[in-house]
């Protein structure tokens, strides 16, 4: 492994009495050289004891780590994940932030056991806005910020971010994302800017200056500027089939021409932590890729900041777990993101150490990665989070910023049609606003807002802003007309138009992964709105809310006018700027936004990213204005994703094949969620294969083989949700599985269904099925209600089934099925 060469001795004298600041100075340095900043750091360095090194180099989550522990182990740095606020709770108050940032600053700043005292480096999810904060300014998410084209608009966001982040006493943020999503079933596909790897390369640029400054000018990193990350390294928008956390696969090259192109620009302005993507490459999981961590990002990229790691993603490298991985370290990761696993990561580290067994050097060069970024972005220097002048709550969400973020709103939004010039509305028209989005802050502001998911939160939780309903109604107010909220699309007296708001519901991650792209078949609620109120004679404008597109071309026909909303934040009032008229009737601002995706022309989730490629209706940077005429053409409503086909009929696997309403998938410590494509396939991790074999017919089973490296399982996903109460009665019900088992003493089975995010129930049947005849088929069944006694939410079921096992066995499978039985044979008591 390349090693920078470490000077181990040092003449400290009285120069070393200045590498720290006495506490509560709060003045930073007054210039900074590369030369002086290397220095400085090293006499730090040289100072540390092993502990202190080894404590550098983790990161804890607010949860999960106390101020006193920061004292006891010296620890590097914390983060509050999506979940996480001051207190415990989902929220906290703004001067809460700022309490708990002295605290911890106090705590790893004391210098009373005869340590260092390093400050640690709070880290903070703000991916659009500081997002966590209920009276913060929520910018809309990164594909609708892609739709304005506009950088110096991005220049903005990245200075309103810095300065309400440095408002809480924060001094990191964990963004800009710099994926270049190419697949829009990918569950953080509204997390990139565009599939356009051109566009994402000019706003990387554009909000990584808004964030730091200009590496040069005199507050670069400092003052009203704050430390920001290039994530996920690299090629997290490329996974196959979109699957997050999942591999992409290619030529290298291509795939760097693609997916790395933002990081050459926030390389050069001074970028000073990339963050490590979940995902793997070829089949290298990034946390323990030295190749691609070091070779190309340092090597080839000129990397100099650190690496941080992702959630616990060194516990996905093959071999490591969650409190014990090396290798991430030795790959070229300077920074261990373990929010809840930090004690065992130092544990780990240290015996390793102990054992003569760590790379020292390695350990002390990303040390000092850690320590010369905290010294360029004055940390070191910047006294406690509530003696900073930047520590002002009061600037949060305030008018100047809010004005900003309606503007990205108003930027963002594209038109896709406008017959008759419904739109904009005339003064004196009598508006209904309909849809579930129609005054949902929840629906509009989406994932990573107020918490991890985006879910759960009510109008009344967001202290600054204002929804979709309230700003058309205010705008309608100023020309003479009223609207009124109906979120059915009920009403005494048939208004002169509808708006119908409706969309994605929030989600995150993996939880927001799609099999298809059809928003909604022939049934859906949104769709039987939009035509019931056409049937009725009123005229409809549809403001679609999605993160990525979806395919909704029947929604489009219904429509009057379809306007893409995208996912537009806290400042609702910025889609009434564009839809509502002045008092002359004439536009107030016109439709600016352009595809930052291409929209499909069917569901079927094929990527496309051109306008050659099989399935586009609208390509990337297509958008209408006021001044553009176009005739609407009626659009095909056959989305290629047979409704009827993956309609659930109670058969999960028939003759080794998996039934139409579900997707296989393969999960071990690297990749929960990888789709079975193959009659064989092994796991990222290697922890569990799959290959048909012959019982009755050809290839009419398949067997799953446990490797015994860890825990690993066989699931099956629903394309939409079941709802097994609506299927039978629940006390009936049973999973029905035809099987042959090959387990030995010790060996450990667990079945699983879920229901979406820490939903779900597992049952130990270990002991019952070694007592089952081995290596002879067999049939078994458990009641569907023991895992509803467990926690599954039947009406919302998403995994229908799974077998988990950390243990070397196999087990092959014919059939599995929920239906009607007295005879089960696996008790849950």
């Amino acid at each position: 492994m390349r090693v920078m060469k470490l000077v181990t001795t040092l003449m400290l004298g009285a120069a070393l009495t200045s590498c720290m600041p006495e506490q509560g100075t709060s003045d930073a340095p007054v210039t900074q050289t590369a030369d002086s900043v290397a220095d400085r750091a090293l006499a730090l360095l040289n100072q540390m004891t092993l502990e202190e090194k080894i404590g550098q180099v983790i990161q804890a989550d607010i949860s999960a780590v106390t101020p006193e522990d920061l004292r006891t182990y010296n620890l590097g740095s914390v983060l509050n994940g999506g979940n996480s606020a001051p207190g415990g709770g989902k929220v906290a108050e703004p001067e809460e932030w700022i309490e708990l940032a002295d605290a911890f600053w106090d705590a790893s700043t004391d210098t009373s056991d005869g340590g260092v005292g390093i400050p640690a480096i709070w880290g903070t999810d703000a991916v659009h806005g500081h997002n966590n904060v209920q009276t913060a300014t929520i910018f809309p998410h990164n594909s609708a910020l892609g739709a304005t084209h506009n950088a110096d608009l991005m220049r903005q966001i990245g200075d309103v971010t810095a300065l309400e982040i440095r408002a809480t006493g924060l001094d990191w943020t964990f963004a800009p994302t710099l994926a270049v999503a190419r697949d829009d079933r990918w569950g953080r596909a509204y997390e990139s800017y565009s599939e356009n790897p051109e566009l994402v390369a000019e706003y990387a640029a554009a909000i990584i200056e808004g964030l730091q400054g200009l590496p040069g000018d005199p507050d670069f990193l400092i003052g009203e500027n704050v430390m920001a990350t290039a994530k996920h390294f690299v090629a997290d928008g490329g996974t196959q089939y979109g699957i997050d956390k999942g591999d992409t696969v290619g030529d290298l090259q291509d795939i760097l021409d693609i997916h790395a192109a933002g990081y050459g620009p926030a390389i050069e302005l001074g970028i000073q932590s990339v963050m490590a993507s979940f995902s793997s490459v070829n089949g290298e999981k990034m946390h323990g890729s030295e190749h691609l961590l070091q070779d190309v990002l340092r090597d080839q990229y000129g990397f100099e900041g650190f690496v941080v790691g992702d959630w616990n993603g060194h516990a996905e490298v093959p071999g490591c777990t969650a409190t014990d991985c090396v290798a991430s370290l030795d790959a070229g990761v300077d920074m261990y993101m373990a929010p809840d696993s930090w004690r065992g990561v130092y544990d780990s580290l240290l015996a390793t150490a102990e054992a003569g067994e760590l790379d020292l050097e390695r350990l002390d060069e990303a040390v000092l990665r850690i320590l010369e970024a905290k010294i360029r972005s004055g940390l070191l220097d910047a006294g406690r989070p509530s003696d900073r002048a930047t520590s002002d709550v009061s600037i949060l969400g305030n008018d100047e910023h809010r004005a900003v973020a309606r503007q990205a709103v108003r930027e963002s939004l594209v038109l896709l049609r406008n017959d008759d010039s419904l739109l904009p509305l005339a003064p004196g028209l009598n508006v209904m606003v309909a849809g579930s989005g129609a005054d949902s802050m929840q629906q509009q502001t989406g994932g990573w807002t107020l918490n991890w998911q985006g879910t759960g939160n009510s109008n009344e939780e967001f202290l600054t802003g204002e929804t979709i309903f309230s700003g058309v109604s205010t705008a309608m107010a100023d020309i003479g007309g009223e609207a009124f909220l109906s979120e059915d699309g009920s009403y005494e007296s048939r208004p002169d138009v509808a708006i119908v708001v409706f969309g994605e519901q929030p989600y995150a991650e993996y939880l927001g992964d799609r099999t298809d792209l059809v928003f909604e078949f022939d049934d859906g609620e949104n769709l039987q709105l939009i035509r019931e109120l056409k049937a009725d004679g009123v005229p409809v404008v549809s403001v679609f809310l999605t993160g990525r597109p979806l395919w909704v071309n029947p929604h489009l026909n219904a429509s009057d006018a379809f306007v893409v909303g995208w996912l537009p934040g806290s400042e609702g009032g910025g889609v009434a700027d564009v839809l509502v008229a002045d008092e002359n009737g004439e536009a107030r601002h016109d439709f600016n936004g352009r595809l930052s995706f291409s929209w499909p022309s069917d569901g079927m989730g094929n990527p496309i990213n051109s306008p050659e490629d099989e399935g586009v209706l609208y390509p990337f940077g297509y958008g209408l204005t006021y001044a553009e005429s176009s005739e609407f053409t009626e659009l095909s409503e056959e989305s290629g994703v047979d409704q009827n086909a993956r309609a659930f009929d109670g058969s999960i696997v028939d003759r080794g094949r998996t039934a139409p309403a579900f997707l296989p998938y393969l999960g071990d410590s690297s990749n929960a969620n990888l789709p079975i494509m193959a009659n064989a396939l092994d796991s990222i991790g290697g922890g569990i294969s799959i290959r048909g074999v012959d019982y009755r017919a050809q290839e009419d089973a398949r067997e799953l083989t446990w490797s015994g490296n860890g825990a690993a399982s066989f699931g099956l996903r629903a394309h939409r949700p079941i709802d097994l109460a609506s299927f039978g009665d629940l006390d009936d019900l049973a999973i029905t599985v035809d099987w042959q088992l090959g387990l030995d003493d010790g060996d450990n089975v667990e079945i699983g269904m879920a229901c979406g995010e820490g939903c779900g129930a597992t049952v130990d049947v270990s002991e019952q099925l070694r007592e089952l005849p081995q290596g002879e088929w067999t049939t078994s069944s458990i009641a569907v209600s023991c895992f509803v006694e467990e926690g599954l939410t039947p009406e919302n079921v998403t995994r229908a089934f799974s077998l988990t096992g950390d243990t070397a066995m196999d087990i092959t499978v014919h059939s599995v099925s929920i239906e009607a039985t007295e005879n089960t044979t696996i008790s849950c008591q």
